[in-house]
């Protein structure tokens, strides 16, 4: 096996990893995916424990919307999040090309036409998302990770949420306290194995507030 290239990781933008092909399935009570995955992304042998707890336990909105799966690798809470709410449009942003490929390719197999892949900086993404969904990247580091949360949540519709999963010892105490000192209403809604899922909302403001 060669030897994966030095800083290359499934956060690069173009992996130089030698290519890997692999299958994912996705098995849920209500969703059922099979998806092509490769080296260079994020968990490509298996559904990451995270992704699936926060499939089980994220809800997903009750009226159409664009919604928002950051760092979306090859697609799997896209995916699901686009076949729960059909009449929704669900953005999959990744910095990762080889990922958003793959996430094109998972979603047409799947027949998925309301999925969007698109890097960061895509001038078509809304400006506004009825709810953001993410395992986010926290190999990053904590100041690259801030920046990436301070750039996307603000995009929140008003009475919109966002949830993360987050693992108890790569900092999900502290992600939600610094949250919360940005300002977020933050709720922890569920913790298992090690894991945290975090809602995000911003805070309501008081009656009589102009």
């Amino acid at each position: 096996m060669s030897p994966e290239p030095a800083g290359d990781h499934y956060f690069t933008a173009q992996p130089g990893t030698a290519h890997r092909p692999g299958r994912v399935h996705v098995l849920l009570p209500d969703v059922h995916l099979d998806l092509e995955t490769d080296s260079g992304v994020f968990s490509p042998s298996r559904l990451d424990a995270g992704t699936r707890f926060l499939l089980d336990v994220a809800a997903t909105p009750g009226r159409a919307g664009d919604l928002l799966d950051l760092g979306a690798g090859y697609g799997p809470i896209a995916l699901v999040l686009a076949t729960r709410a059909p009449d929704s449009t669900v953005w999959a942003v990744d910095v990762n090309e080889r990922a958003l490929e793959l996430c094109a390719r998972n979603a047409e197999r799947a027949g998925l036409a309301n999925v969007r892949c698109a890097l960061p900086d895509d001038p078509a993404l809304p400006a506004t998302f009825a709810g953001i969904w993410s395992n986010p990247p926290i190999r990053i580091g904590k100041q690259a990770l801030h920046e990436l949360l301070g750039r996307w949540l603000p995009r929140l519709a008003p009475d919109a949420a966002a949830w993360a999963v987050v693992q108890r010892h790569l900092g999900a105490d502290s992600l939600h306290r610094w949250l919360a000192e940005q300002g977020w209403a933050v709720d922890r809604q569920a913790a298992r194995t090690g894991y945290r899922v975090l809602r995000i909302t911003r805070p309501q403001e008081p009656e009589g507030t102009p």
